[in-house]
C-alpha cells in the first residue's frame, strides 16, 4: 500500500457503515456482509481478525482490553466479501474509558449480519464471558443475527476437554453452531470461513476489491506505537497509554515524517516510558517505526514526545480529545 492512497471508503462521524459500491460482473449468488467479533478481552478476537485478513491489521497483545476501537478488516473470497469487525473486549467498565470500551463493542452490533461470540477454550466460560453473551442476546431480543460460538486455542487443550467445552459455552445462548479453531496456526478456519459465507445475504461488495481495513493513516500509525508500549511495559502503565499522531507528512525524498504523542497519566509513568537516558523510548520508537514501514512499504522518520494528562481515562473532556467520544445515549 502506497501512502495516501485510500485504505477505506470515507469515514464519516455515526456513519459505520459505507454504501454500497455499484454491482459489477460479479459471480451469480456473490454474497457480503458484517460480522462481529465478540467476547471478553483476551480471547484472540484481533489474532483471528488478522488471521483471516493476512494482514496485521488490529494490534495484538496478552495485556487485557489492547482493542479500544471499533476495527474493520476485509476477507476476500471469489464468492463473497466479508467485513470483520473487532470489538473491545465486553468486561465490567470500572472508569470512563472502560464505559467507553463497553460502548463501542455495543454500538457494533447495530451493524451485525452475523455475531461470532470468540472464547478461550482453555478456560471453562468466565463471568465475562457470560455477561457478554446475555448483553448480545438482550440487543437482539427478538430477532437476531445468525450467532455462532467460536472457541479459541483449540491447540493447547486435549481433544476430550475440548469436548466438554463446546457442551459448556453451547449451553450459554441460542448459537446456531459452535465450531473450534486455533487462530494463532489456522486450524479450523476454513470451516469458519465457508459457515460464514453460508450465512452471508446475497448482494454487492461493501468495500473496493483489495481494501484491507477501514482505519486512517494516523489512526493505525497511533496503534503501532501503543502495541510497541504494550510490548515493553508491564504493569498499570500499558492500560494508561494514548497515543494521539500530531502530525504526518511526505518529505520530498518520499520519507514519511511522522511526530506522535503517548499520553500516560503520571509523572512516574512518563519516566518508566522514557527510561535512564531515553533507552526505554528509544526501544519503543524503533519497533514502532519498524511497524509503520512494513504496514507502509517505505522508510519512515519517527518523532515521540511523552506528557502527561492526570486521570485522563476517568476524564470525559480529555478521552474525547484523545479520540475517545462516547455518543450520547450509548452508556444506557
Amino acid at each position: 500500500m502506497r501512502f495516501g492512497e485510500s485504505i477505506l471508503l470515507s469515514q464519516q462521524e455515526n456513519q459505520s457503515v459505507p454504501d454500497l459500491i455499484p454491482e459489477t460482473a460479479l459471480p451469480e449468488g456473490f454474497r457480503s456482509g458484517f460480522v462481529i467479533l465478540w467476547g471478553r478481552p483476551n480471547v484472540g478476537k484481533s489474532t483471528l481478525l488478522n488471521a483471516l485478513v493476512g494482514e496485521k491489521t488490529a494490534i495484538v497483545s496478552p495485556k487485557p482490553q489492547t482493542t479500544r476501537n471499533r476495527i474493520v478488516g476485509v476477507v476476500e473470497r471469489p464468492n463473497a466479501q466479508i467485513i470483520l469487525v473487532d470489538t473491545p473486549g465486553v468486561h465490567q467498565p470500572r472508569h470512563q474509558l472502560g464505559e467507553y470500551l463497553v460502548a463501542e463493542a455495543k454500538r457494533s452490533l447495530n451493524d451485525a449480519d452475523i455475531v461470532l461470540f470468540v472464547a478461550d477454550a482453555t478456560q471453562p466460560p468466565t463471568d465475562e464471558d457470560r455477561l457478554a453473551v446475555q448483553i448480545l442476546f438482550q440487543v437482539f431480543p427478538k430477532a437476531p443475527p445468525d450467532a455462532f460460538a467460536v472457541l479459541n486455542k483449540k491447540d493447547q487443550i486435549p481433544s476430550e476437554t475440548l469436548r466438554q467445552r463446546e457442551k459448556e459455552f453451547g449451553s450459554l445462548g441460542p448459537f446456531q453452531r459452535v465450531l473450534t479453531i486455533s487462530a494463532l496456526y489456522g486450524d479450523g478456519l476454513d470451516e469458519l470461513v465457508a459457515t460464514i459465507i453460508d450465512s452471508l445475504p446475497e448482494g454487492p461488495p461493501y468495500y473496493p476489491l483489495g481494501t484491507v481495513t477501514d482505519q486512517p493513516e494516523k489512526f493505525l500509525i497511533a496503534e503501532r506505537v501503543r502495541e510497541a508500549v504494550l510490548h515493553y511495559t508491564r504493569d498499570e502503565v500499558p492500560h494508561s497509554v494514548a497515543v494521539l499522531v500530531d502530525s504526518l507528512e511526505e518529505t520530498r525524498s518520499h520519507l514519511l515524517s511522522i511526530r506522535a504523542t503517548i499520553f500516560v497519566e503520571k509523572e512516574s509513568q512518563k519516566a518508566i516510558l522514557i527510561g535512564q537516558g531515553g533507552q526505554m523510548l528509544k526501544k519503543i520508537g524503533t519497533m514502532a517505526r519498524e511497524e509503520v514501514e512494513r504496514w507502509f512499504g517505505r522508510k519512515v522518520f519517527l518523532q515521540l514526545w511523552v506528557k502527561v494528562a492526570h486521570n485522563w481515562r476517568k476524564d470525559s473532556g480529555a478521552l474525547a480529545r484523545l479520540g475517545y467520544r462516547i455518543p450520547k445515549g450509548d452508556l444506557q
